[in-house]
């Protein structure tokens, strides 16, 4: 069992940035591929970026490429989402999942534990 944390959301302006972190509980979180999903009011939860269990390998989706870094401290137990040249259609909840999967994967089915989610405005 994994339990994940969201924070780091917020409200910002357009061209501006926020670095999302997800906690982890428990001595396994270096086990599992780790993702980002958002979800905008009436529209499905859409795959952001997600890393593999050591940080070697990253994705992301085509709309935050160049703009989203996604990293993981695994002494910290924590994954980050570096947001950058924010965007107002970035605007969402965004949430972290864990994936017990050995390859990074960016289906929302893939991924076991999900978090809360923490809301991101950006106004333009």
């Amino acid at each position: 069992q994994v339990q994940l944390v969201e924070s780091g959301g917020g409200l910002v302006q357009a061209g501006g940035s926020l670095r999302l972190s997800c906690a982890a509980s428990g001595r396994t979180f270096s086990r599992y591929s780790m993702g980002w999903f958002r979800q905008a009011p009436g529209k499905e939860r859409d795959f952001v970026a997600a890393i593999s269990r050591s940080g070697d390998i990253t994705y992301y989706a085509d709309s935050v490429k160049g703009r989203f870094t996604i990293s993981r401290d695994n002494a910290k137990n924590t994954v980050y989402l570096q947001m950058n040249s924010l965007k107002p259609e970035d605007t969402a909840v965004y949430y972290c999942a864990a994936d017990h999967a050995v390859v990074v994967r960016r289906t929302r089915s893939a991924y076991d534990y999900w978090g809360q989610g923490t809301q991101v405005t950006v106004s333009s």
